[in-house]
């Protein structure tokens, strides 16, 4: 098998029920997601390794489950270190060592050392370390310093979190020069993510995606005309959809599901001229194309999306973005390859953002030492189509959320090692309305048939205590030995 090429785009926040190959209800157009569909393979339990953006693409780029890192929340602004370690190596810096191009284009936040004046690290979160960086210096921990040959885009949320420049390499060219006030921009249920922080002036709010796509679609036709001999990875990370919704100017009003439906469309639209590209180029047939998201969908999209338009992008799970129910953490899958994967298939195979890393491993024909990716699974069989969906290729699934606490998933049966949601706080008004009460309320965890009671609704704790048991023992054993991946 030749080693093809990857194209990885990465979804932020969007939710199982906002493609319509997923959810028949959708009120969202996706027509270049639904083509894609068609012509590759869809998972339908596919999971996201955290409720929450910095520790899944820790994830997604080390084949580990982050709360092994005992980093807890998210980055902001010059928030770091880089939680990569220097040492360990990279889904980006595995394929480079195979011959691969590796590109990022988007938003990395996995942690950075942005410098002061006196070349120390701030590694600190919120407003004001933003105002002690030093942008004369390079950043010693950027993307391109983790396997990757190329980066161009932010430290953390693209629209959200207080440093609002671009990084190009592991500098930023073009620093900010005030403050941006966010009421300089569409005022909406959607707007409300968008903080006081410093801006460069050649940050767009508005048009961000459009200028990540540009980014991807000049790799894309650089690598063709220059260096074809060689395969790449592309790593394109999008702003879209996390909040705030800002769609671009050429597509709003395009969908009857308002400002965040526009903003689900625009990602649509990025995903097809992407696919359109590798066409266009003579790429498409030698390249493997992944399409996901880093989590479930946001709050405040989902509760105003289901006021207002009656689209719910967490359908059908019971939770959403940081929660450990399924509508937290299970998301879209859409695999590509032609002559390799079947086009128009569904898979029912447990799988996990941690498996990328073993998958390319596979592809790429290299072996993996017991201290890399010490959570990923190789889901090539399914793929391939060799492995039934009766025959599991995980044996367990581990989940976290944003404060460290942690589930685990055999078959159909999910077992949470704590009370409540582990994330959002369901006594709040905007989320009254959604709680379902714990018919187990005195236990210390939540044990659920997905099978029989795919909405989590009934903790069933207490029924089976030989099953929580046999759960929780396999839970306490993989943090301990600190793998859940068969050794090597």
């Amino acid at each position: 098998m030749s080693m093809p090429n990857i194209l990885f785009i990465l979804a932020d926040d969007l939710g199982f029920g906002d493609i319509g190959s997923y959810n028949s209800e959708s009120k969202v157009p996706t027509p270049n997601i639904d083509r894609l569909s068609e012509e590759g393979m869809v998972f339908m339990d596919a999971h996201s390794p955290s409720t929450v953006c910095t520790p899944s693409r820790y994830s997604i780029l080390t084949g580990r489950m982050a709360f092994r890192t005992g980093f807890s929340g998210v980055f902001t602004g010059a928030g770091g270190p880089c939680l990569i370690e220097e040492s360990r190596k990279t889904l980006p810096g595995m394929l480079r060592e195979q011959g691969y191009t590796t590109a990022l284009f988007g938003k990395w936040h996995v942690g950075l050392s942005l410098l002061d004046r006196d070349g120390n690290p701030i590694n600190e979160d919120g407003f004001d370390p933003v105002t002690r960086i030093d942008y004369t210096r390079s950043i010693p921990d950027s993307p391109i310093h983790r396997g990757f040959d190329h980066f161009f885009g932010t430290a953390c949320c693209p629209t959200t979190d207080f440093l609002y420049a671009f990084i190009d390499g592991d500098r930023i060219p073009v620093p900010p020069t005030g403050l941006h006030d966010p009421d300089s921009l569409p005022d909406h249920p959607y707007s409300k993510d968008n903080r006081v922080g410093w801006v460069a002036p050649d940050f767009d709010f508005e048009e961000m995606d459009m200028l990540l796509l540009n980014k991807s679609i000049q790799f894309l036709e650089n690598h063709a005309a220059e260096s074809q001999q060689r395969p790449f990875f592309l790593f394109h990370s999008t702003q879209g959809v996390h909040l705030p919704s800002f769609p671009g100017k050429k597509f709003c009003g395009k969908t009857n599901a308002g400002p965040h439906g526009d903003f689900i469309y625009e990602f649509d639209y990025v995903v097809g001229e992407l696919l359109e590209t590798l066409e266009r180029l003579g790429m498409s047939d030698n390249t493997l194309v992944i399409v996901t998201s880093d989590n479930g969908p946001e709050v405040a999209s989902v509760v105003n999306m289901r006021k207002d338009y009656e689209h719910d992008g967490a359908r059908p799970w019971r939770g959403m973005k940081r929660d450990q129910w399924e509508g937290g953490h299970r998301i879209p899958f859409i695999v590509r390859w032609p002559g390799t994967v079947a086009p128009g298939e569904t898979s029912d195979q447990t799988v996990c953002l941690c498996d990328i890393f073993a998958t390319c491993a596979s592809i790429t024909g290299v072996s993996i030492s017991n201290d890399e990716a010490e959570d990923s699974f190789d889901i090539m069989p399914a793929l391939l189509g060799r492995q039934s969906d009766k025959e599991a290729i995980r044996s367990h699934t581990l989940h976290q959320t944003s404060g460290l606490d942690l589930a685990i998933r055999k078959d159909k049966w999910k077992y949470l090692d704590h009370q409540g949601s582990g994330g959002n706080d369901y006594s709040t008004d905007d989320l009254i309305p959604f709680a379902i009460p714990d018919t187990a309320p005195g236990a210390p965890g939540q044990l659920y048939n997905l099978e029989t009671d795919p909405g989590e609704t009934t903790n069933l704790y207490f029924q089976y205590p030989k099953i929580v048991s046999e759960l929780k023992t396999k839970l306490d054993e993989y943090v301990r030995t600190g793998r859940s991946a068969p050794s090597n």
